[in-house]
């Protein structure tokens, strides 16, 4: 049986793999003030986070993160950063629970 993978942008192949308590933080953050968030995940890379970009060198992955976290900023305004920024901070729990559980990354 094949197993099928959903392709990712590099955006969202950049978004770390944190421990569950963090990722939840990075959520809450995102709801309430849009990209902070994810601003604060780009720092867990730095750390030795996991993304799906392993074959980047780990500054070029924080840069991608600080990235969305700007797109997120600026589009806020028009309410689609905001719904992105949310959507981002749940990929982030959704992640931090399959590495809790010990399931591999499926997002």
């Amino acid at each position: 049986m094949d197993l099928v993978r959903e392709k990712k942008g590099p955006l969202r192949a950049a978004i770390p793999c944190m421990p569950f308590p963090v990722a939840v933080l990075c959520l809450f953050l995102n709801t309430f003030v849009p990209g902070l968030g994810t601003f604060v995940s780009a720092f867990t890379v730095l750390c030795g986070a996991r993304t799906d970009l392993p074959d980047r060198h780990v500054c070029c992955v924080f840069w991608l993160n600080i990235a969305a976290a700007l797109i997120q900023i600026l589009t806020a305004i028009v309410m689609v950063g905001w719904i992105m920024s949310i959507f981002w901070g749940m990929d982030m729990v959704i992640l931090a629970s399959y590495k809790e559980q010990g399931i591999p990354q499926q997002l």
